[in-house]
């Protein structure tokens, strides 16, 4: 069985995102979306929250599950049997990151691939941080969010 993982803060996930786990729910035999907790990162929104967001945008989808997580990601990894991670890759500029990465991770579970995707190109621009930057200043997130995503930051930043 052909398991990957995708990692990420997701906060909050993206329709880019979306694009991705769908695309990889066609390769893959299971595809676990894995919710880093990421605290130095200061998320806007708690684990929890986007752990359900995440799960609420990928419902659709039979062979998808989302979990959350802390710690290694390579021991996550090795915990949910998984042979590949998936990154995505929105421009050349993400690409060195994401090469370094994939090298290190590639030393700590040497078991388990990297792979890239690119999204679809209308969703090549989103980022979850300009997302959040729109919604805190007022404007219209619908293009770049699932439904849910936008009301949860719309309830975020009425706070």
């Amino acid at each position: 069985m052909n398991r990957v993982l995708y990692p990420g803060t997701f906060d909050p996930i993206t329709k880019g995102h979306g694009d991705l786990v769908e695309r990889a729910s066609r390769l893959f035999d299971s595809v676990v979306i894995a919710v880093a907790a990421s605290p130095k990162k200061n998320p806007l929104f708690s684990l929890d929250q986007r752990v359900e967001l995440a799960r609420e945008v990928t419902r659709h989808l039979p062979n998808v599950e989302v979990m959350g997580f802390s710690g290694l990601l390579a021991h996550f990894a090795g915990e949910q049997g998984a042979n590949a991670f998936l990154r995505g890759l929105r421009a050349v500029s993400d690409f060195e990151y994401e090469f370094q990465l994939a090298n290190m991770n590639r030393q700590l579970a040497p078991d388990v691939e990297s792979l890239f995707l690119t999204p679809s190109e209308k969703y090549s621009y989103i980022s979850s941080t300009l997302v959040r930057e729109i919604a805190a200043l007022g404007g219209d997130i619908s293009k770049f969010v699932h439904p849910a995503v936008a009301e949860a930051l719309a309830q975020r930043f009425k706070q």
